[in-house]
């Protein structure tokens, strides 16, 4: 399966709303698309949704990463190598990982193609579909509840509320949000990196009553002390996100008990291959996994989710990243009922966005 093309291409996206977190405002966003084309015919797709802040990229960044050192590297090569390629790759784009990310997608797209089957099912197969969460940002309470109950209204069965400005407000928040949808659905708050140990003790103890899901990235990153005595004191589950980068990271996590969870994106690690590693650390340590997005392409998206219906301790989903952009070039690539993210049934990721 001689690759003979490949093509990279960026695409700005807005945000039919902008949303806030702890440490910044979003309201658009650039996704890099990418095209490898084969001798017999079949073309693959992948995407990156490079975060400077978490996986240290730009769009630029991006598009060089891939043009400059991905394309030359993979024309002519054989694209069902993918292990080969993919390792060659690792070094030269260990700074670059959804640059790397959308290689991944691309290659395991191809592979699916040529199986004739849908990603999940060539991976391994053990669900056909998951419950996603879907965010609420920092936002007064009255705005949350009337988000949440409209989120609700539209299926969903689980939220995800941000926080980790002010431990009060984030308590008001999501006592306030429990209230308003009854107890049938599930919450998971992400303080994304806002608190302390002291802040993130207290807002545990204060939300005891609205039975949260997990609590996601409280501490900083840089403060892995801070994250273990978080985790040790906590009644509810507590899950690394920005700690968690690679599968060096994921070891770390289990080795010294630093969380209960982990959050596994393929914007973050590199991709598919790597989430799978990812993934028989956390089982082997007994870890939750949740599978996370950016804000993403459904094309990326839909590589995550396949990856999520391949393994059975892929016990999460936070898979909400692409239903706010605007002109998403590949909105299509997965199936959304009464709250469950769905696959469209064809080969590979399961759908071809337009070339420019």
């Amino acid at each position: 399966m001689k690759i003979t093309e490949v093509r990279a291409w960026h695409v700005p996206v807005r945000l039919s709303q902008p949303y806030e977190i702890a440490y910044e405002t979003v309201s658009s966003v650039e996704n890099v698309f990418l095209r490898i084309d084969t001798e017999e015919g079949i073309a693959g797709f992948g995407c990156a949704a490079p975060d400077k802040a978490v996986t240290g990229e730009t769009p630029a960044s991006v598009m060089s990463a891939l043009t400059a050192v991905a394309e030359p590297a993979l024309r002519g090569e054989d694209a069902l190598m993918r292990t080969r390629l993919l390792t060659a790759l690792g070094g030269p784009m260990a700074a670059a990982p959804s640059a790397l990310a959308a290689v991944d997608m691309a290659l395991h797209d191809l592979l699916g193609k040529r199986a004739g089957l849908p990603l999940y099912l060539v991976l391994g197969g053990f669900r056909r579909g998951i419950v996603t969460s879907v965010t609420l940002g920092i936002v007064p309470v009255e705005d949350a509840v009337r988000e949440a109950k409209d989120r609700v209204g539209q299926g969903f069965r689980a939220l995800k509320i941000k926080g980790g400005r002010s431990v009060d407000e984030d308590v008001d928040r999501v006592l306030a949000v429990r209230s308003a949808v009854g107890e049938r659905v599930g919450i998971r708050f992400d303080a994304n990196q806002g608190y302390d140990v002291e802040q993130a003790t207290t807002f545990v103890e204060r939300t005891r009553s609205a039975r949260l899901e997990l609590l996601e990235q409280p501490t900083p990153r840089g403060k892995p002390d801070q994250l273990a005595r978080v985790s040790g004191a906590s009644a509810i589950p507590v899950m690394a996100d920005e700690s968690l980068m690679g599968v060096d990271d994921a070891f770390r996590i289990a080795a010294d008990g630093l969380a209960d969870m982990v959050n596994v994106k393929l914007m973050k690690v590199g991709g598919i291959a790597q989430a799978l590693h990812v993934n028989s650390v956390a089982k082997a340590a007994g870890l939750e996994v949740m599978v996370g997005c950016m804000d993403e392409s459904a094309l990326a998206i839909a590589a995550g989710l396949h990856y999520a219906l391949s393994r059975a301790n892929v016990e999460y989903a936070d898979l909400d990243g692409h239903l706010d952009l605007l002109d998403d070039p590949a909105a299509d690539a997965v199936r959304l009922e009464d709250g469950e993210l769905l696959p469209t049934g064809a080969p590979g990721l399961g759908y071809d966005p337009p070339t420019p």
